[in-house]
């Protein structure tokens, strides 16, 4: 076997392999790396870092990403993708309340799935669209250094869930990358702000308010160790909202609602508010025209609309120390990042609250990118003096439904560690779950190394869904691996033990690991199909209980019509087709949903016949 320069066991890389550091941002996303001892954020000809997080997909299936798609944000509103960090394993229901802010259509299968976006007949779930912005940066910087780029940090806000962490590592794999670790976005910052001095002891407050994310982490760095205390904040908060709510005062002004506008004047109104925001930060009043009338704000009247807003990040400021168990007299620097901390009532309400004038000599937009790139350098080994904790080598999980691989506990996790998750059955009455436990980074089991499995058995039978399942992986410092299932509702546990190294060799990790790599794309579209296969097929079932027991209820045509639609679906899952199983399961679920809702009021109905209230 030929050498491979990842020594994942000592977590050495070779000097020639360059890891980059990636923001990607709600706006804008950018690429960093670390040349001669020094952070740089990539530009693009010599111009500008800044790559905007918009998608553009042409009628003949062709993507733009950046600057090229900005441009057809008003020409092809339907057709052109923005602010989708904001969708990052989020449903529909999440997100729901916002659709008329989108442009682009999101849609509603009734589902609590990842939400997914419609482009003419095809579908994309935000982890494929971040994948483009993703692959768009690797290009970029392949193209300023003259060299393959494979590795890379990626940051994430500090209160991104677990759902939104695994998408973006996901979204990594998809564009080709070998993600080493997903960073929280205020330890990054400190680490560009040259808060990491290995013989100081200080305790930071990194108040992160991007275009759609803010969060307040309350950090200990002494030593060179990063200790985050607390964090909180807000994973649907920042300066979209700030637009959303100048568009809002404009509209109400001319008598509109939001859901009366086309895309195109949806498009225009938000472009305008974002202007006036970015306009009123130096200057004291804006004044355009849209929809053939004047349209204006000042910069008293924009604090006012934001001021809500700020006072939700305070909150969360005052959260955060409560759960640091810190008063505000003892942080020692406050650090801004994010794009919306350049508006000056955001700077000076952060600042009366600490009591102190905040840091923000670095440029908010890239200090974040600049920051990964120096934690990108610090795992390529060329920075000794910053301790880093022992780490998986490989990604650990366990089987579910469709022999796909659901990752518990993601590579390079700190050890010791513990990591748990609740599931569910899948079939009524089932006494038996067997917890199947693998190691490695392909999404179908079939691909990774099995370590063990158990049963939990005698479970008391209840309907699918009904039954919760606690599946805990417990990492201890010596590197063995305990896996736990519970029902916790009977109480009932097993546990199996699994030895560390796991009978693999270096090179048949690293091996795995460039396997994973170099089957992404085709890996990444067997899960989607699977996934939209069990979906589909949950659907029908569904639909065979409903026509069983709603036929007295429903015309004989109405429920042959419905009838039909089901085949339709069961037709698209023999295809194979992942974008015809999303296209029927929307037709159906749009026909059955007001048959449902009618169901539903004449139980009620008959429920409450005879009956006096």
């Amino acid at each position: 076997m030929a050498k491979i320069p990842i020594n994942l066991k000592e977590g050495s890389i070779q000097e020639d392999d360059v890891i980059v550091g990636i923001d990607l941002g709600t706006t804008n996303s950018l690429v960093a790396y670390v040349k001669d001892g020094e952070p740089v954020a990539v530009k693009e000809n010599g111009k500008h870092t800044l790559v905007p997080s918009i998608i553009h997909f042409d009628r003949e299936g062709a993507v733009q990403v950046g600057d090229l798609a900005r441009k057809q944000l008003l020409d092809a509103p339907e057709r052109t993708i923005y602010s989708v960090k904001r969708l990052m394993g989020k449903s529909y229901q999440d997100v729901s309340d916002q659709r008329n802010y989108f442009s682009y259509q999101i849609i509603d299968d009734d589902r609590e799935g990842l939400v997914k976006i419609r482009v003419d007949n095809r579908f994309y779930n935000p982890i494929e669209l971040s994948s483009f912005i993703l692959k768009e940066l690797k290009a970029r910087i392949e193209r300023a250094i003259g060299t393959s780029i494979q590795k890379a940090v990626i940051t994430v806000p500090a209160y991104f869930n677990d759902a939104q962490r695994q998408a973006t590592r996901d979204a990594g794999k998809l564009a080709g990358l070998d993600v080493l670790r997903i960073v929280n976005e205020p330890t990054a910052a400190s680490l560009a702000y040259g808060l990491n001095r290995v013989d100081s002891r200080e305790t930071i407050a990194v108040y992160d308010l991007g275009g759609g994310t803010f969060d307040i982490s309350i950090l200990r760095i002494e030593g060179g160790i990063f200790e985050v205390l607390a964090t909180h904040g807000d994973t649907y908060l920042g300066g979209d909202d700030f637009d959303r709510a100048i568009a809002d005062l404009w509209l109400h002004k001319q008598g509109l609602e939001s859901e009366q506008l086309n895309p195109e004047q949806k498009q225009a109104i938000r472009i305008l508010a974002e202007d006036a925001k970015k306009h009123l930060s130096t200057q004291e009043y804006f004044e355009e025209r849209f929809n053939n009338k004047q349209v204006a704000i000042s910069r008293s009247e924009f604090e006012a609309l934001i001021d809500p807003f700020i006072e939700k990040t305070l909150k969360s400021c005052r959260k955060a120390l409560e759960d640091a168990g810190l008063s505000i007299s003892e942080i020692d620097h406050v650090v801004m990042v994010g794009g919306s901390t350049r508006i000056p009532r955001v700077k000076e309400a952060v600042s009366d609250l600490f009591g102190q004038a905040v840091n923000d000599q670095l440029d908010p937009d890239e200090v974040v990118a600049l920051g990964a790139a120096i934690q990108a350098d610090i795992l390529a080994g060329n920075q000794k003096d910053l301790l880093l904790l022992d780490v998986t080598p490989l990604s650990l999980g366990i089987e579910t439904i469709g022999g796909l691989m659901d990752v518990i506990v993601p590579r390079n996790s700190k050890v010791p560690g513990s990591v748990a998750r609740n599931y569910t059955t899948s079939v009524d009455g089932q006494k038996n779950l067997k917890i199947a436990v693998y190691q490695g980074e392909r999404d179908l089991v079939e691909h990774n190394r099995k370590l063990g499995e158990f049963v939990l058995s005698d479970l008391p039978p209840m309907a699918a869904g009904i039954p919760k399942i606690e599946v805990k992986f417990l990492l201890n410092a010596d590197g063995i691996l305990k896996v736990s299932a519970t029902e916790l509702r009977s109480n009932k546990e097993q546990q199996i033990e699994i030895r560390s190294a796991y009978g693999l060799s270096e090179e048949e990790m690293a091996q795995m690991l460039l396997d994973s790599i170099e089957h992404a794309q085709e890996d990444m579209a067997v899960k989607a199909l699977r996934e939209s296969i069990n979906e589909a097929n949950h659907i029908l079932r569904s639909t065979d209980r409903f026509i069983e027991q709603n036929k007295e209820h429903f015309s004989r045509d109405l429920l042959d019509e419905l009838s039909n639609y089901r085949e339709a679906l069961s037709q698209a899952i023999q295809s194979a087709d992942k974008n015809l199983i999303e296209k029927s399961m929307q037709e159906l679920n749009e026909f059955a949903t007001p048959l449902a809702h009618q169901a539903m009021d004449m139980t009620i109905l008959e429920a409450m016949k005879d009956r006096k209230v």
